[in-house]
């Protein structure tokens, strides 16, 4: 059987730490099919849950930035508190579920549940939903699901503005 070739994989710019930031992100998404593939002086190659990576030891030339993110699906509380931890340490919480960790890149930790409640038909439980998001750092399920399950959520908020609470 024919390895399948990832037609498009992530390049990370590092000043000198690239195979140090792999192995902190192979340890921190272990399993089968996250490991180490190569390492030379200049470049590492390596796999997050299938998803390869190259990491360049580029010089202090170009930075990180939130413009470009890795997106982290979880299936729950549990596994959002252990990545945030992690990758958080050394690094910079932020507001939404995003993170930067200690080399720079930034992250997006999201449990399955903030899609499926803000994408329900219900603009109402939808919009309370976001809102308790934007009051967050690292998301929070039960908050979530609390938000969306009281209708009152938000009320002295919307008062005071006149705003929906789908608006910002």
């Amino acid at each position: 059987m024919q390895n399948k070739i990832q037609k498009i994989t992530p390049f990370l710019w590092f000043d000198d730490q690239a195979e140090e930031a792999a192995k902190f992100y192979v340890s921190i998404f272990k399993g089968k099919n996250s490991k180490i593939l190569s390492v030379s002086d200049m470049m590492v190659t390596f796999r997050l849950l299938g998803q390869e990576f190259m990491a360049l030891n580029g010089g202090p030339v170009f930075k990180f930035n939130p413009a470009i993110s890795l997106f982290v699906s979880c299936q729950g509380q549990k596994e959002v508190d252990m990545l945030w931890e992690k990758l958080s340490k050394g690094g910079k919480e932020d507001k939404c579920g995003w993170l930067t960790d200690k080399y720079g890149l930034s992250w997006q930790i999201i449990p399955k549940a903030l899609g499926e409640l803000m994408s329900d038909e219900d603009a109402e439980k939808s919009g309370r939903v976001f809102q308790a998001m934007l009051r967050m750092g690292k998301i929070d399920v039960k908050k979530l699901e609390s938000a969306y399950a009281d209708s009152s959520y938000g009320q002295s908020a919307k008062k005071r503005s006149g705003r929906s609470a789908t608006t910002l």
